[in-house]
């Protein structure tokens, strides 16, 4: 069987990863040159890949840095992320030795090492009597850094996350110890843009202007068909350029779910691809997310569902209360529609990003959005 080049996972090797080249050398020049950096962009649009490139691509080269990667997305405590970085370390460190001495400089709490039945990834607990020995730990996590040998690259991906620390002011915890640093580059990832543009220049917050800024945007649509010809040909298919086109323009030329449709298609076609065989990818790709989609709605209320099924109609709104949106979706009002749009930004069930004039609005799923326009008429409330 031919290897599916379309891959799902972040990274698997520069030879399946499209572009980003400038990215990549812009985040390594940064590295070297002393400076942390904050990358952003939506979900799933490649940043986590992105990261793994730039890591690959500093260990072909060799330069001298040890490259940690972790993701606080499912932490809600300074516990729970001192717990995510300590293993993120030891998962790098390997040798027993070296995890031993890693433990040693943890004076302030013992630490015990384990390993998930499940995944062989090493897990690590620990036992806090109080906040002072949470936040003597952090510092002893983050002095063995400094003190290693090589230096460290540290890249920790939904750094907006430390927000929702009820307990403490984690941004203010961790800009105390941070700026101490000589040895640890940062790479502080998020998908919340709002957020994380009010944590690095808000000047009231504490990592004000503390780094160099990278927004992810979507691959040029040229290089990306290139890219997607390439890699059907290479496994001996053919696929013509409009059909390319539809894939792109289908999936709003959004990483994730443009590699989705391709393996799709990759799996259910043969030598010659066309464009019965990307729609039969899509409806196997809807009829799958069905139940799920059919979860959200229960998920959200009468409401709610009515204005993300409207968005998805539209493809993007940026006048949400307006007479006409409000009129054409039977929207009871402005501040309905507002509340409403609140709170599907805050599920992530809604993306906002900043457009010419003003902000528009689309379904962040684009399988769901195509899901709900295709099938409107059964989903309205």
């Amino acid at each position: 069987m031919l290897e599916n080049p379309f891959i799902l996972e972040p990274f698997k090797s520069k030879a399946y990863f499209c572009d980003r080249e400038k990215e990549t050398e812009e985040i390594i020049r940064n590295i070297t040159n002393g400076r942390n950096t904050t990358l952003i962009s939506p979900r799933r649009l490649g940043k986590t890949g992105l990261i793994f490139r730039v890591f690959d691509e500093m260990k072909e080269r060799k330069l001298p840095y040890e490259t940690i990667y972790c993701d606080i997305s499912d932490t809600l405590s300074i516990e729970a992320f001192i717990k995510v970085i300590s293993e993120a370390v030891v998962g790098r460190l390997g040798k027993q030795q070296k995890i031993t001495a890693f433990f040693k400089t943890l004076k302030s709490v013992r630490p015990l090492l384990g390993i998930d039945p499940l995944t062989g990834s090493p897990q690590v607990s620990f036992t806090f009597a109080d906040d002072n020995q949470k936040q003597s730990t952090l510092k002893e996590v983050l002095g063995y850094l400094e003190s290693y040998p090589q230096m460290v690259v540290l890249a920790i991906d939904e750094f907006q996350q430390i927000r929702e620390y009820g307990d403490v002011n984690m941004e203010a915890i961790l800009r105390k110890h941070i700026q101490h640093l000589h040895n640890v580059r940062f790479i502080f990832c998020g998908s919340k843009k709002h957020t994380m543009t009010d944590m690095f220049t808000n000047a009231k917050k504490p990592f004000y202007e503390s780094t160099a800024f990278l927004y992810l945007s979507k691959l040029p649509i040229p290089v990306y068909s290139a890219f997607i010809k390439e890699k059907f040909a290479l496994a001996g298919k053919t696929i013509d350029d409009d059909s390319i086109g539809f894939i792109i323009e289908w999936t709003k030329d959004h990483t994730y779910y443009t590699q989705r449709l391709c393996n799709e298609v990759f799996s259910l076609s043969g030598e010659a691809i066309g464009r019965k065989d990307i729609v039969t990818a899509i409806q196997t790709i809807l009829d799958s997310e069905r139940d799920r989609f059919q979860e959200i709605r229960r998920l959200v209320t009468r409401s709610q569902w009515k204005m993300l099924a409207a968005i998805a109609m539209e493809d993007s709104v940026s006048q949400i209360t307006s007479a006409a949106f409000l009129s054409k979706y039977k929207i009871s009002s402005g501040p309905t529609a507002l509340r409403n749009i609140k709170a599907l930004i805050d599920k992530e069930l809604v993306l906002a990003t900043t457009i010419e004039n003003g902000t528009g609005y689309s379904v962040y799923n684009v399988f769901l959005s195509r899901f709900l326009a295709n099938n409107i008429q059964h989903l309205r409330p």
